[in-house]
């Protein structure tokens, strides 16, 4: 029995170190075969350390106007020394890893067919969220089993990895949007569709209280957006003044409160370069 992944590439023109490192389905269907070479976060390669021939991949364009699953693909070659690691004019060069004891690893993958519709990001992230276990009018064809299956893809819940687990239903549920669309009248052809601001009640009449320090949001409570990639600097309370019993006035010193960050996502998804 065949597995399922979802792997990223970049689609659009990004130079490193001098050379282009776009990859997009049109480069992937002309190519017909890529070695799946510059993984370099560990889990993503591990998860290629898994894989079989024969193991089915949705093709996922990343970090570009509008992610999402582009074409499907298969693994034509299991595991094998990235051998991009030690060229030193490689845009992924890994100056500590050892021919002898091998870092990191590739797989190659043979193209299958590109999606008559490109299934976005906003699709999978409006499925997601909702609350109803059946798919709206316009998807009733992912059915149930459909629609519970991209609920719960490393996809919906994690985002950034650039190599991710899938299962046969989502992988199907995929297939079958990319075959028939319909999502475009929903207002999902790109970016999600902006949610209607709630209106705002009357306030209330302001009752005169002792001032008291604001709150600071706990580290669990501080999120980071994954698709975005944006990190936000850790805030600093204003420095109060405190009175000196001379008259003269003395600054309190100001405690900085560092937001923790846990489970960092990978820095950006590796894009692959073509196999000669």
């Amino acid at each position: 029995m065949p597995k399922y992944w979802l792997m990223k590439a970049e689609p659009d023109t990004r130079i490193v170190k001098g050379k282009d490192v776009k990859f997009s389905v049109d480069d992937f269907e002309n190519d017909k075969t890529t070695a799946w070479e510059g993984v370099r976060n560990h889990e993503a390669k591990n998860l290629m350390k898994e894989m079989k021939m024969g193991d089915q991949i949705l093709f996922y364009h990343s970090n570009c106007k509008t992610p999402g699953v582009a074409g499907f693909a298969e693994v034509s070659k299991e595991a094998y020394p990235d051998h991009s690691a030690w060229d030193s004019s490689h845009p992924y060069y890994d100056p500590k890893s050892d021919k002898e004891n091998p870092k990191w690893f590739m797989i190659d993958a043979i193209f299958q067919s590109r999606a008559a519709n490109l299934v976005p990001l906003s699709l999978f992230k409006y499925l997601g969220n909702l609350s109803s276990a059946e798919p709206p009018e316009e998807l009733e064809y992912i059915e149930k089993t459909g629609l519970q299956a991209i609920k719960t893809m490393d996809l919906v819940v994690r985002g950034r990895l650039s190599v991710q687990r899938a299962t046969e239903d989502s992988f199907n549920a995929v297939k079958l949007l990319a075959e028939k669309g319909g999502w475009e009248e929903m207002g999902l052809s790109g970016k999600a569709k902006p949610q209607p601001k709630a209106k705002k009640a009357p306030a209330a009449p302001k009752k005169k209280t002792a001032a008291r320090p604001k709150r600071r949001a706990s580290a669990e409570e501080s999120s980071l957006s994954e698709e975005e990639d944006q990190e936000e600097e850790a805030p600093v309370e204003t420095v109060r003044k405190a009175a000196d019993p001379r008259g003269k006035r003395k600054r309190a010193k100001s405690p900085v409160v560092e937001d923790k960050l846990s489970d960092m996502p990978e820095s950006r998804p590796r894009t692959r370069s073509r196999k000669k």
